[in-house]
């Protein structure tokens, strides 16, 4: 993963007013053997945010997140769910930067490359955070990504970040490496029972329902599945449902095609 240093770490007025900063974690999802299992890992004692306890790959969204090749693209629905309330300029390189640095830090940390080979002989590059993936030979491939529950971290903690969580299959998996990241210690692939059994943070032992919910209505087929979006809101903890329109016609006040309009997002 790679990060800088907030400028507000120490600083407790600052932490309280501090700007998240855009994020995208990634849980891998194997059936093989039956029961859904996800991929987790430990983060280190010595680490300013969530020491010690037990994560899905991810992290920040990095400049260079914005402009790399990839294999395909997300796909129309993904981007206008990622397009609702999003804070800032919204825009669709801002989305396909999300699900890019989803790919990257599940590469840096967990060694599992989401990707397709590169038409053509491999061309390296020079940019942090990706020559090596592009060295393995593969692009990042978006297509596969699907957003199912985003959460803001709450006012006044040392580090605070707009974490959007995707989802994928394992079939989706193109190649392997040997990591040294060093960010997550431990990997493991765990039923959703054994991972509620471990040291979650309270986000994540929330989002992973939302990951039993979404696998389930993605079995069932039964159309658009809303997205769980965990905010706080005047000191009020909050817990409300994106979703897109049906009909791709329809716009909303920013003339983002087939999104919900902010006041019609609907509470759970």
């Amino acid at each position: 993963m790679t990060t800088s240093k907030p400028r507000s770490e120490g600083d407790p007025a600052k932490a309280r007013t501090m700007r998240p900063r855009d994020a995208a974690t990634l849980i891998i999802v194997d059936r093989a053997a039956g029961a859904p299992r996800v991929l987790m890992g430990r983060r280190r004692m010595d680490q300013v945010f969530l020491p010690g306890k037990y994560v899905f790959p991810g992290g920040g969204v990095d400049a260079s997140d914005r402009s790399v090749e990839s294999a395909d693209e997300l796909r129309p629905a993904e981007i206008a769910k990622l397009l609702i309330d999003m804070k800032g300029g919204p825009s669709p390189t801002r989305a396909r930067a999300l699900g890019l640095a989803a790919i990257r830090e599940t590469f840096e940390e967990a060694g599992l490359l989401i990707g397709a080979p590169a038409q053509g002989p491999a061309t390296p590059i020079d940019v942090p955070g990706w020559s090596d993936f592009f060295a393995c030979g593969y692009r990042p491939k978006l297509g596969a990504l699907s957003l199912f529950a985003r959460a803001i971290t709450p006012p006044g903690r040392p580090r605070r970040y707009d974490t959007r969580f995707f989802c994928v299959t394992a079939d989706e998996i193109g190649h392997r490496i040997e990591t040294s990241d060093g960010e997550l210690s431990g990997l493991h692939w765990l039923t959703i029972d054994e991972a509620r059994s471990l040291d979650l943070p309270a986000i994540t032992r929330v989002v992973l329902e939302d990951l039993t919910d979404h696998l389930k209505a993605a079995q069932r087929g039964t159309g658009p599945i809303p997205v769980p979006y965990y905010h706080h809101r005047k000191g009020t903890f909050r817990r409300e449902l994106l979703s897109v329109a049906e009909t791709p016609a329809k716009l909303d006040s920013s003339g983002g095609r087939g999104m919900v309009r902010p006041s019609s997002i609907e509470r759970a």
